[in-house]
């Protein structure tokens, strides 16, 4: 019996078990194929492991998607998370190229997958509080926001989440270092159904802001000639 002779259903889950590049070269062997690759139900969710992924052909986004994870764990992290005024000429020419690759797909995201569940972003230092502004707007029923190690993630991504978070349960902000204190209370104040985490974040120091590091740099030598 060829797989070819197999129905919708039995073909949808052979594709399940394959990652995004396999799917991808089998759909390139005949037509029927090509119709399960390009089958919304086989895309119910999505994860990337690096935003170049995001530039591939190999998966669909469409209503059926309701779980998104795009997680960057390298040595560039290191870099994109350094906030943009600490940045040298080099570092900052590095950012430029790929500054708007994550965006970009979300706001695909946006315009494409209306029943989104749950959305997780970690090491992406690119993001912005308005990305993440369109995205609660766009999908209503977000269920799960985790956001970990997004530099430039401020209390306005907090106050999204009060005024169009409705449907959230789960908020995570760990180690965004410039949310503070009054956001997080704020969210808790408002939303006292939602689980919110935020390890190593508020009680950070938040360094977008040269002055501050200078106002801290003076206090701390001051106690040594103490």
């Amino acid at each position: 019996m060829h797989i070819t002779q197999l129905n919708r259903e039995c073909l949808l889950h052979l594709f399940s078990f394959l990652d995004k590049n396999s799917r991808k070269n089998l759909a390139k062997t005949c037509h029927k194929l090509l119709e399960v690759f390009q089958d919304p139900l086989l895309w119910p969710s999505l994860n990337f492991h690096s935003p170049v992924e995001l530039k591939k052909d190999n998966f669909l986004l469409g209503p059926a998607l309701k779980h998104l994870s795009i997680c960057w764990y390298s040595q560039r992290v290191k870099v994109c998370n350094t906030e943009d005024w600490m940045k040298n000429s080099f570092q900052k020419d590095f950012c430029k190229r790929h500054e708007n690759i994550v965006s970009d797909f979300l706001l695909d995201v946006c315009n494409r997958c209306p029943n989104l569940l749950s959305l997780t972003l970690s090491g992406c230092g690119h993001i912005t509080d308005d990305c993440i502004l369109q995205l609660l707007k766009n999908c209503p029923n977000l269920k799960s926001l985790k956001l970990e190690n997004c530099v430039r993630i401020t209390d306005h991504t907090l106050k999204a989440v009060t005024l169009h978070g409705a449907s959230l349960q789960t908020l995570h902000v760990d180690f965004c270092r410039n949310v503070t204190q009054a956001g997080l209370e704020r969210v808790r104040e408002m939303c006292p159904s939602v689980m919110l985490r935020a390890d190593r974040s508020a009680n950070m120091i938040p360094d977008s802001k040269p002055e501050k590091k200078l106002m801290l740099e003076k206090a701390s030598r001051k106690w040594v000639q103490l």
